[in-house]
């Protein structure tokens, strides 16, 4: 009986060994080439990428524990009562748009953003779960997409903040690569589309404060305050980051994933004011406060980058805290109203100018209260 115990145990751990090192979901591995090309980032130290004041994102092992516990706990509404139906977007509607600068949401964090007659799509993980199995995680909210990715059009730009499953999604990039014209990635990112079969000369890496211009559209990597890592052996191998996108006439602020800190105001102070602003608003937890933003946090940051309206990114998608899965959304909403700001909050899917105000209202997730 033990020696079947045993056996069955080993088993397990050869296939997880196996897994890890072999499997294409974990993207690539930096070399020591690249390694010293980073080490001249002033991000970079010993080896790795930091946040800005050393802000780590290591728990010790009493909140590991509490974290582990509180996957147990029984927090009523963590999901919608019944999936979440999308608004559907018409292939051609997107390919023969040249209008004013608006945006699709996918839910979580992925955006199409249609801006100077260009099609950018923001962190896009479209598959169903996000993680490097489907048994390692919870499905996504919603059943279907707003489009599906072979229907979509030409992609001038990808934009990726972290290489987290979340935001970087090997089946997504698989099906997108070879309609994209370039991608712009934090510095280490490209190693993971090499892997995954996105030509070098197509990927633009960029520190924090660099900026580079394609076409007639300028993007500027501005930082975040979280960590990497795809693997056990890869944590802060690359770099993380807030973007800035900007047309001769609009600028727009995407938060990626972040702790609140001092870089919002000084984003804000640099670039700003900014006319349209998504901001990480969900998978928050007292034990990871310093790399995930509370709600009213949110609305703050938005201030402090001078944002003219606000959208709440990061969650409706996924379960990946132990919170109600409105919550974000309610507090985020409550806090806007007492700092005076403009929250924008349209449904995944819908098409919605970045200026557009009806969108403002929208209560949509009340639709799926238990």
């Amino acid at each position: 009986m033990l020696l079947a115990i045993g056996g069955i145990i080993g088993a397990l751990v050869i296939t997880g060994i196996l897994f890890v090192n072999f499997s294409p979901q974990f993207g690539g591995k930096i070399s020591k080439e690249q390694l010293i090309e980073y080490a001249k980032s002033e991000n970079h130290n010993e080896g790795k990428f930091i946040n800005i004041g050393g802000v780590t994102s290591e728990m010790s092992m009493g909140n590991m524990l509490k974290a582990i516990g509180g996957m147990f706990k029984n927090i009523p509404n963590t999901k919608p009562n019944s999936p979440i139906e999308v608004q559907k977007v018409d292939s051609l509607n997107i390919a023969n748009y040249h209008s004013k600068t608006r945006f699709i949401w996918f839910g979580h964090s992925a955006f199409l953003l249609q801006m100077n007659g260009k099609n950018v799509i923001i962190d896009p993980m479209l598959s169903e779960v996000p993680a490097p199995h489907p048994l390692l995680g919870g499905k996504r909210f919603n059943k279907e997409l707003p489009i599906e990715i072979e229907k979509l059009p030409k992609i001038d730009a990808v934009v990726i903040s972290h290489d987290h499953y979340d935001h970087l999604d090997y089946e997504s990039i698989l099906k997108l690569k070879d309609k994209v014209s370039m991608f712009f990635t934090p510095l280490g990112v490209g190693i993971h589309l090499q892997e995954w079969g996105v030509p070098k000369e197509k990927i633009v890496e960029l520190d924090w404060w660099q900026e580079t211009t394609f076409e007639d559209l300028t993007f500027i990597s501005t930082p975040a305050q979280h960590f990497s890592g795809r693997g056990l052996s890869d944590r802060d191998h690359t770099l993380w980051c807030s973007w800035i996108i900007q047309s001769n006439e609009e600028n727009i602020f995407f938060s990626g994933d972040s702790g609140y800190a001092s870089h919002f105001k000084e984003i804000g102070d640099k670039y700003g004011p900014f006319d349209f602003a998504m901001i990480e608003c969900g998978q928050y937890n007292e034990l990871w406060s310093e790399i995930h933003m509370f709600p009213e946090e949110t609305a703050q940051a938005g201030k402090d980058v001078k944002a003219k309206r606000i959208m709440p990114i990061h969650w409706g998608a996924f379960k990946l805290a132990q919170h109600s899965w409105t919550d974000p959304i309610e507090r985020v909403s409550k806090k806007a109203d007492e700092l005076g700001l403009t929250l924008v909050t349209p449904e995944i899917g819908e098409s919605t100018g970045i200026d557009d105000e009806g969108t403002s209202q929208n209560k949509w997730w009340n639709r799926y209260q238990k």
